[in-house]
């Protein structure tokens, strides 16, 4: 897989805020089976490996959807893939066409939704979303994306409720822990976010987000040395040094490290800036 291609994709995704805590980017909540580069064909046939290649599988699902709109197998790809390429409002039209073609169809409408989420239609996602399982049927990825939608929406608790629904059906699932731990640092209970973020960084299965995202949480609990220790297992020394000074800095700033002390009723003191 070419890297690069890789980092600017997870990059792209890093806009997600801490309301009224910290003002400081994460890495993107995760959407459950969102579109990822190694899995935007789906199980069959040989994956992209660069945005060259995915360009070009995108076009060929572009012609076979104009010959047959109605096509799920062809629709869903091509919404995947439009979606890795952060063409959002695209995979967007697609799935809704497809969703009225197949008004029924669970795989369709979490497709549909997730794609609504990612386009930051969220009130939207949230209605497909509901409509995308059975409560005897629940799944769990769908009930992750619910969570992922109610946390940009600013309801914590409810967005908590859905992740701990959705570990009942896939315990230890990473994306679920990362998830769970993010929505516990929005809501500024970091202890209990690192914990889960621990969690999930150990699973075989967790992906760079996983570990950025606890690398975020470490520093924001002024953990630097770790912090910058998890970023490097993804990042060059460089890139991991540098994104734990910009962490640094933004505490040091105003009245953040206090806003941090604030939910353990540590004292307000702020870190030592390096030299």
């Amino acid at each position: 897989m070419d890297r690069n291609f890789k980092m600017r994709r997870i990059a792209a995704k890093t806009q997600i805020r801490i309301p009224n805590f910290l003002a400081l980017s994460v890495v993107a909540l995760s959407l459950g089976a969102c579109a990822k580069m190694n899995d935007v064909t789906g199980s069959v046939g040989a994956q992209p490996k660069t945005e060259s290649e995915l360009r070009q599988h995108t076009d060929q699902l572009a012609r076979r959807y104009d010959s047959n709109p109605r096509d799920k197998a062809n629709g869903l790809a091509y919404a995947r893939a439009l979606r890795a390429l952060s063409r959002n409002a695209e995979a967007v039209a697609v799935m809704q066409a497809l969703a009225i073609a197949h008004p029924q169809d669970f795989d369709v409408l979490g497709a549909y939704g997730k794609a609504l989420a990612e386009a930051g239609r969220l009130r939207e996602a949230a209605d497909v979303l509901t409509r995308a399982h059975a409560p005897e049927r629940p799944n769990w990825s769908i009930l992750n994306a619910q969570g992922s939608v109610a946390d940009q929406l600013g309801d914590h608790v409810r967005a908590q409720e859905y992740y701990s629904a959705a570990l009942k059906i896939a315990p230890n699932e990473p994306s679920i822990l990362s998830n769970l731990g993010l929505s516990y640092a929005m809501a500024k209970r970091l202890p209990q976010a690192e914990q889960h973020l621990r969690q999930a960084a150990q699973s075989p299965a967790a992906d760079m987000r996983v570990r950025q995202n606890l690398s975020l949480v470490l520093a924001l609990q002024g953990k630097f040395t770790e912090a910058e220790d998890v970023a490097r297992r993804d990042l060059s020394p460089a890139n991991a040094a540098a994104s734990i000074a910009s962490i640094r800095a933004m505490i040091a700033q105003s009245n953040t490290w206090r806003e941090i002390q604030k939910l353990d009723g540590a004292p307000s003191k702020k870190p030592k800036q390096s030299s």
